[in-house]
């Protein structure tokens, strides 16, 4: 089967990006250089094309009691313009996508969800809508989906032509005051779109959803704007070494079928003290795993030769866990990784061993995030 192609392929090709497979679309994996590109989002900014993702639209009467039931989250209570990060899980609690929810009109929700997982998620909302007065919209085709990132996403916003605030769309919102996790219409010359300030970078930072006809006049403009003030375009390879050092997981690496969200350190994202629906997964979630579970940690290593992902980790010559995911840190010049572990050398501090290559690399647990942003960025 031929790839899929971003509507912004064109523009990627004459800017000499190099592309790899990602889900079924061919997308730009760097433009320049890897560390380039990760460097350009911590100190100024990056624009990332991410139509791949799928947006799915969720309306009518019972819109939120709807998603209440289907997804691990409090669906009715996110208020208009403003987002959750959640996840849908199957019966046994297993992770099959996590996900970001907005109201983004009075009784409209947009949910999206990872390129990998359209179809499953497509096909497990639209089992679960039966019996309630909803609507599910697959809106994927229609849409594409840049991301600005970095401390100067907003100056860069700000200084975009024909990029405007719609105040009969805009929620209460002002560009300059957007909270996080929250989202507002605006305008492009004549045309409406959302902007959302969420991002999977650790940095300030903003989505847009914009129709596809828009997508590429856009992306110009928001590049003319942010050229002086640094903004390069980046690959899906800085995205990911950037999301690594933010401690965010990727589907398929630190989530999966076999995860319940608690082993992955996102237990709080499930609200069972709050949430009273019996939503989908929820008896397997009060259970818990099994006591002897691996759980997600950290790991940072001595040297310069970092674990990668299915790298085994060891307590003495007790194999203990392996890395999800792992790289040489370009912010913090040392190397990260995720991994799953027994619980009982999951302690921050605890030493171990990850086998690099077969040779063993001294590495210890700590905290997640590894990387935080600077509240003083400018």
């Amino acid at each position: 089967m031929t790839d899929r192609l971003s509507p912004l392929h064109h523009i990627h090709v004459d800017a000499g990006a190099s592309f790899t497979d990602f889900a079924g679309w061919q997308m730009p994996v760097r433009y320049s250089s890897d560390l380039a590109e990760h460097h350009a989002v911590r100190t100024a900014a990056g624009i990332f094309d991410i139509s791949h993702m799928a947006e799915l639209s969720v309306t009518g009467p019972q819109a939120a009691a709807f998603l209440d039931y289907a997804l691990a989250a409090n669906v009715s209570a996110i208020a208009l313009s403003k987002a959750k990060y959640t996840m849908i899980l199957d019966e046994s609690g297993g992770i099959i996508d996590d996900l970001i929810v907005y109201q983004n009109a009075p009784g409209e929700y947009l949910v999206v969800a990872n390129a990998g997982n359209r179809e499953v998620v497509v096909s497990a909302l639209a089992e679960r809508i039966e019996g309630f007065d909803a609507a599910l919209t697959d809106g994927t085709e229609a849409i594409a989906l840049i991301a600005v990132q970095g401390p100067r996403a907003r100056a860069i916003l700000e200084a975009t032509e024909g990029l405007d605030s719609a105040p009969e769309w805009a929620m209460g919102h002002t560009l300059d005051e957007l909270p996080y996790y929250a989202c507002m219409g605006m305008r492009f010359h004549d045309k409406s779109l959302l902007v959302a300030r969420t991002g999977y970078t650790g940095e300030d930072g903003f989505e847009l959803f914009v129709g596809v006809a828009d997508a590429a006049s856009l992306w110009g403009a928001l590049l003319a704007a942010g050229e002086p003030l640094g903004l390069i375009p980046c690959g899906l390879a800085a995205r990911d070494t950037l999301r690594l050092e933010a401690g965010m997981p990727l589907y398929g690496h630190e989530l999966g079928l076999d995860t319940l969200p608690v082993q992955a350190g996102l237990g709080r994202v499930v609200p069972l003290k709050t949430k009273t629906v019996d939503f989908v997964g929820r008896a397997a979630i009060e259970s818990g795993p099994a006591p002897d579970a691996r759980v997600l940690v950290g790991l940072v290593a001595e040297g310069k030769r970092a674990g990668r992902a299915d790298y085994l980790v060891f307590d003495g010559d007790t194999e203990v866990g392996v890395i999800t995911s792992g790289a040489l840190s370009p912010t913090l010049g040392y190397p990260i990784a995720m991994a799953y572990v027994d619980p009982a050398v999951s302690a921050v501090g605890t030493e171990l061993t990850i086998d690099v290559r077969g040779s063993r690399v001294p590495a210890s647990v700590v905290a997640l995030p590894f990387y935080k942003k600077d509240e003083n960025h400018d």
